[in-house]
């Protein structure tokens, strides 16, 4: 059999997508799948396996097999992590817990944090840099023997040798690990200048303690399915979706474990930046609304955005290139409820999978943003298992009565506030990145962002919806669009006019060809490869930084300056001229770009009808019951034309056009929906 299959498989908290595209005639399979987490069946290697199986799919027919996966993601969050210890610069063992004197809660005085490594498991030993690299305290080789021993017997699976200012010499971190590895009982040894060259050491200290402790996990479970991939025929390389857009081997995806951090959002977005190309429209917002939380993200000319400080949660910043994606606390599960003040409440609190909404059937009984939707007529009420009378009754007793509302008018308000919550967060991501949403197209996707996204536009100002072919799966398909990528930052935090250029100079051309090398040793087919380059840069007394493209690796003093002061400029609308610029970090991002696919076979054609023609009509509320067409969205044609209200159902999810928008169709099967301002 010929290998000519592209896969993308992405696990999600409920269900695992798989997508598998043929670039030679643009045939589409699909499969959809729940994800499993029992050690039965490989933990989430279960889902991708079923999965593969449902799509009868021969795994010899697979030229590549990409996976997004949310190992990493879940078991930082759920801090189900590798026993782990740390070895430190002596003082310094604490700086884990110190970090930067932030609050979990700004108002409140109150709130818990856990550190990754817990105190007893950080050790120190004598040795010290200064700032500039010189060697104040020799490494005291016989106290680090000992300390990493201890850690040993105590039965720690991974080790992080942390010492400050590393980043500037890595001399002493470099001889520990020598010494580490003839003592260590695994090969899970992290030094934190390899992963991070930064100069904060709690920045670095957390990225290097959050890669230690999930690398075993991600190690395990990669070679579990790689091996069972190959047990049933699979011959090429596994890769794997980094954080950061890109994809690398499963052989050197654990070396880097803290990469694939964010893995699952980041393909979502990359589906977006290729879908939005072929679709003409390069700025997009990315709303993908799931059940628990809502991502956002911000899409300027068709280039995902990408930064090296994103905070999964707080005080775990992993400084990394991860894309830069926020989260809001609002999904179909959020639970709404009446206050002991009399206001009504929607989220942050979700019903979760189990029990679930009270329109699952599962045993839930709060009234939830999905029950709403049901309510009002906006989801099909033949693919749930409570009826609406039973949620009207819900909702008039929890919401409506104490709020003096019909059932309807209360699931309205929850709509209302849900979406005023979400539409305010999006703008403040937004406005917080230096752009206006009325500037941009609202990708909606996940498997509610379609049902909100024409209210959410209206309410932004936003003039244009982008709904994709199969929004419940663009996770996976941007398993198999991303192409690979490289980057590299590297601290040199100097003020401008003092630094050595010829060393900025061979730094980025370091980096260039590291990342070069990288790219090609995967062994992918690609149509080019170029090198993305960018200096993080502040003025002095600063603290937060702002990045700077460079057009070439090798840039003048004037030119750096020059650039930093406009785009500070362009940010701010503030000159300083009389203050110095500091250069902070070179940054530099290798991307290999693969082939471009042809997505326009997503929906079959063979099932297109030549009109658009309504398989039914339901009563839908809108300020009141309208009666609305429903329209299966694999029977539409490419070119149509519709206005609403009406309803787009498809099998990953609903997409609800309120009155006054219209709705048309591109070349690859994309609804296009104007939403009118109001």
């Amino acid at each position: 059999m010929t290998q000519h299959l592209i896969a993308g498989a992405d696990v999600g908290g409920t269900f695992t997508d798989l997508v598998i595209l043929d670039p030679a005639t643009g045939d589409v399979r699909l499969a959809k799948v729940p994800t499993t987490l029992s050690p039965e069946t490989g933990g989430q290697a279960g889902g991708v396996l079923a999965a593969l199986d449902q799509s009868a799919t021969p795994l010899e027919t697979l030229a590549l097999l990409v996976h997004g996966t949310t190992t990493t993601t879940n078991a930082v969050l759920e801090r189900k992590l590798a026993r782990t210890g740390l070895i430190t610069t002596m003082g310094f063992r604490d700086i884990l817990e110190l970090g930067r004197r932030t609050r979990p809660n700004a108002y409140g005085m109150t709130g818990t944090f856990t550190p990754i490594i817990p105190r007893d498991l950080r050790l120190e030993v004598p040795e010290r840099m200064d700032a500039q690299g010189r060697i104040l305290t020799p490494l005291d080789e016989d106290a680090l023997r000992k300390n990493v021993t201890k850690l040993a017997e105590m039965g720690c699976e991974s080790l992080v040798i942390h010492f400050l200012h590393a980043y500037a010499n890595p001399a002493h971190e470099l001889r520990a690990a020598e010494i580490a590895a003839e003592i260590w009982p695994t090969k899970y040894i992290t030094c934190g200048h390899a992963l991070l060259s930064e100069s904060r050491e709690y920045e670095r200290g957390v990225t290097a303690a959050v890669n230690a402790s999930v690398q075993p996990l991600l190690e395990r479970y990669i070679q579990s399915l790689a091996t069972a991939l190959r047990d049933r025929g699979y011959q090429n390389d596994l890769l794997v979706m980094n954080g950061n857009g890109g994809m690398v081997p499963a052989a050197s995806v654990g070396a880097e474990a803290v990469k694939t951090v964010m893995s699952g959002p980041a393909s979502g977005v990359m589906a977006a930046v290729a879908t939005g190309r072929r679709a003409g429209i390069p700025n997009l917002i990315t709303y993908d609304m799931g059940g628990t939380s809502t991502d956002v993200a911000l899409i300027r000319g068709a280039r995902a955005p990408v930064s090296n400080e994103i905070a999964v949660e707080y005080a775990m910043p992993i400084h990394v290139p991860m894309v830069d994606v926020r989260t809001v606390g609002a999904g179909g599960g959020s639970i709404a409820r009446v206050d002991a003040g009399g206001m009504l409440r929607v989220g942050p609190h979700s019903a979760g999978s189990s029990p679930g909404p009270i329109c699952y059937g599962l045993g839930g009984t709060e009234p939830t943003i999905s029950d709403a939707n049901l309510l009002l007529g906006r989801l099909p009420a033949s693919r749930f298992g409570t009826h609406q009378t039973k949620l009207s009754a819900i909702f008039e007793t929890k919401i409506g009565k104490p709020l003096g509302l019909t059932p309807e008018a209360a699931a309205e308000a929850v709509i209302r506030i849900a979406n005023t919550h979400m539409a305010g967060a999006i703008r403040m991501v937004s406005l917080s990145l230096g752009a206006d949403p009325r500037d941009y197209a609202l990708f909606a996707f996940g498997g509610a962002g379609p049902l909100h996204a024409t209210a959410l536009a209206a309410e932004l100002g936003i003039p244009r919806v982008l709904v994709p072919a199969r929004p419940g799966m663009t996770n996976a398909l941007g398993c198999v669009v991303a192409d690979l990528r490289h980057d590299s930052v590297r601290t040199v935090n100097r003020p401008l006019d003092t630094v050595d250029m010829d060393h900025v100079h061979a730094i980025l051309a370091e980096q260039i060809s590291t990342g070069t090398a990288r790219i090609n040793a995967a062994g992918i087919t690609l149509t080019k490869t170029n090198a993305e380059l960018s200096a993080d840069m502040q003025f002095i007394g600063q603290t937060h930084l702002l990045r700077v493209p460079l057009p070439s690796a090798t840039p003048t003093r004037e030119d750096l300056q020059a650039r930093f002061e406009a785009a500070y400029h362009a940010r701010f609308r503030v000159n300083l001229p009389t203050i110095r610029a500091n250069l902070v970090n070179l940054n530099t991002s290798v991307i290999g770009q693969r082939p471009e696919m042809d997505l326009s076979r997503l929906i079959d054609p063979a099932g297109r009808l030549a009109t658009p023609t309504p398989q039914s009509t339901r009563k839908v509320w809108f300020n009141g019951w309208v009666e609305t067409p429903v329209f299966w969205r694999d029977h539409l044609p490419l070119a149509f034309s519709l206005y609403g209200p009406a309803i787009i159902e498809q099998m990953d999810t609903t997409t609800v056009i309120h009155p006054g928008c219209t709705v048309t169709s591109d070349s690859d099967g994309n609804l296009i929906i104007e939403v009118p301002h109001v």
